[in-house]
């Protein structure tokens, strides 16, 4: 709880996971990939409850190994590849015995965001009384310098050409890295949507915000994870 406000945090997890297979469980630098997300979850400071929203047993026997609470089984038809996020969100809000304030939507797919993450963005949200915040962070390859390809494969500037410019004279731009997403309820309810124009963004440094979903990403975020576990190890964080 923060200044009188609750906070329902949902770990989103299906069982059909096609791009890496049954990544959700898959080992990650020694742990289920969802345990990741679990354990920061835990530590926070303002998350009421924490739950899992996931149609797949092995998922939820998982899930309660690492200390998750699961009040109960998503159903299929909100599993797909196809089904609105928001569908199970409002699933989950009208499917437990007491309601919250806001909900904090924690992808498992996000191992490297840590529990300041989910504090900071959740305290951003509540100081700045917003109905909705996100985590972001700074694009590497800014859209100035990019192109598409015409069907003659030449060249043409996404953005209005406007000159050779410098790198550090452009405007920053960011964008949702799926880290955390912070809603009120009311909110979500009322409009079914997790960003509008009202929405806060929250900066999150890039090497935490990897979103896995491919091979390279995953490799990435073992990397990172393992050679944090290493420095911890040997007795300081890193």
């Amino acid at each position: 709880m923060i200044n009188g406000k609750t906070i329902l945090a949902i770990i989103p997890a299906r069982g059909g996971s096609k791009g890496i297979p049954r990544k959700n469980i898959k080992e990650l630098a020694g742990k289920p990939l969802i345990a990741w997300t679990i354990e920061e979850a835990k530590k926070s400071k303002y998350i009421d409850r924490l739950i899992l929203s996931s149609d797949d047993e092995e998922i939820i026997t998982v899930a309660k190994e690492w200390g998750c609470e699961v009040p109960f089984v998503r159903p299929k038809e909100l599993a797909t590849d196809s089904s609105p996020s928001i569908d199970f969100v409002l699933h989950a809000i009208n499917n437990i015995d007491k309601q919250f304030d806001y909900i904090c939507l924690l992808q498992p797919t996000s191992p490297l965001r840590n529990v300041d993450d989910i504090n900071n963005c959740i305290l951003y949200c509540i100081d700045n009384n917003s109905n909705s915040c996100v985590t972001i962070s700074e694009v590497e390859k800014h859209p100035y310098y990019m192109y598409e390809l015409s069907k003659n494969n030449n060249l043409i500037k996404v953005l209005p050409n406007t000159g050779v410019l410098r790198r550090q004279d452009l405007p920053k731009i960011y964008e949702v890295n799926g880290s955390v997403y912070l809603n009120n309820v009311d909110f979500l309810k009322l409009n079914k949507i997790f960003i509008d124009k009202s929405t806060n963004g929250y900066i999150i440094p890039k090497e935490r915000a990897v979103d896995i979903d491919s091979d390279l990403d995953w490799k990435i975020c073992e990397l990172i994870l393992k050679e944090k576990l290493f420095y911890k190890n040997l007795g300081y964080e890193k």
